[in-house]
């Protein structure tokens, strides 16, 4: 679970690692008496899980409390990539001499930790990674210490003020149960302070229990998200235009990779239907793939276990019955396991004018894929 700036900095002040004085509020006079409250010039900040806040206006620099109410006047109920801005951050404006990068991560593939660090900061890692990888420096990481935090600020080019810094944010992710911890930029102030003046925290949600008493990342900011957690189902939004639906987590990655290799923008979601793929289920999940307005095109891959393929496809059906009007995007439908056959004759003797039944998951993909592209 991805928290937002502001329950980032909180947690990292709960844990020692240096953050600007602020303060967090939905409204414009809230933005003002933060910048009473906190002296001097501040930067008025949009909260949404999202990046390019910046680059979309989300964050301004305000010399006064006036200023900052304007600032958020125009930042707060700002669209910035499908997220509505409902709050703002409020924090001292610092003065900065350096912008680095740094991160903690969890490193699945490799069953590790991995830290990463560069004296680049202040823009995307993905750019410096691609285009300058030598500044960027990786270390697998099992445990941390001043020493080792040591080595890899003077590895990164950081100052070796930043190693107690670095040591913190361990700090973080191991009490808090964190598989990533971000700050982007940890900047070197004129007078020598080392301060993280952004973060980004991913919770391991399966951790949960050890935290009951915590108050952060209760809120889901994406309303699409929120419509589904509010329907029990498991949706993440993705960046593509093939909207996915399945029956089981390890298939619906799977679909993904295919989606992803089948060209075009790739998946627009995640969405786990679970093993009961009953009309109600399957009606609920479309809607919300329907409601998103970047999918073009929806890819059904359900394997029949516990439902079996007949009651999927008979599920299918009586959801798009269900949605009427709202259903017109094209679905392209792959059905294997218990009583496929079966299924398959339903879908193909329905004849619904959006459904289109494929065999194999790479061909459904690669059909998924085509009529998105013919829908953009």
């Amino acid at each position: 679970m991805d928290l937002f700036e502001h329950e980032a900095r909180d947690l990292f002040a709960r844990h020692g690692v240096p953050v600007p004085p602020g303060e967090v509020t939905s409204t414009a006079a809230g933005a003002h008496a933060a910048a009473v409250d906190i002296g001097g010039p501040v930067v008025v900040k949009a909260q949404v899980k999202v990046g390019g806040r910046g680059k979309a206006g989300g964050v301004k620099l305000a010399r006064t409390p006036t200023e900052a109410r304007a600032a958020a006047e125009a930042i707060l109920g700002m669209d910035i990539k499908g997220h509505t801005v409902h709050k703002v951050l409020v924090t001292a404006a610092s003065t900065i001499a350096d912008e680095y990068y740094f991160s903690f991560l969890l490193d699945r593939a490799n069953r590790t930790w991995l830290a990463m660090a560069s004296a680049e900061g202040g823009m995307d890692i993905e750019e410096v990674a691609a285009t300058r990888p030598d500044a960027l420096v990786r270390r697998p990481v099992v445990d941390m210490d001043l020493g080792q935090a040591a080595d890899i600020a003077l590895a990164a080019g950081l100052p070796a003020a930043a190693a107690d810094v670095i040591v913190k944010l361990w700090d973080v992710l191991v009490a808090e149960d964190c598989t990533l911890v971000e700050v982007n930029p940890l900047v070197r102030t004129e007078s020598g302070e080392i301060i993280a003046l952004d973060g980004k925290v991913t919770l391991d949600e399966s951790a949960s229990f050890r935290h009951a008493q915590r108050p952060f990342g209760t809120e889901v900011s994406d309303p699409l998200e929120r419509a589904a957690h509010a329907k029990g189902l498991n949706y993440v939004k993705l960046s593509g235009d093939v909207g996915v639906i399945g029956n089981g987590a390890g298939l619906v990655m799977s679909t993904l990779d295919v989606v992803a290799q089948a060209g075009g923008a790739g998946p627009a979601n995640f969405l786990d239907i679970g093993g009961g793929a009953s009309a109600q289920v399957m009606a609920d999940g479309l809607e919300i793939i329907l409601g998103d307005a970047d999918v073009r095109s929806v890819f059904v891959n359900v394997f029949g276990g516990i439902t079996a393929c007949d009651a999927v496809a008979d599920g299918i059906l009586q959801a798009l019955g269900m949605l009427g009007s709202r259903a017109t995007k094209p679905l392209v439908v792959r059905l294997d396991g218990n009583n496929v056959k079966r299924g398959r004759e339903i879908l193909v003797e329905a004849g619904h004018p959006l459904v289109t039944m494929v065999e194999t998951m790479d061909d459904a993909a690669r059909t998924a894929a085509r009529l998105a592209a013919q829908g953009a």
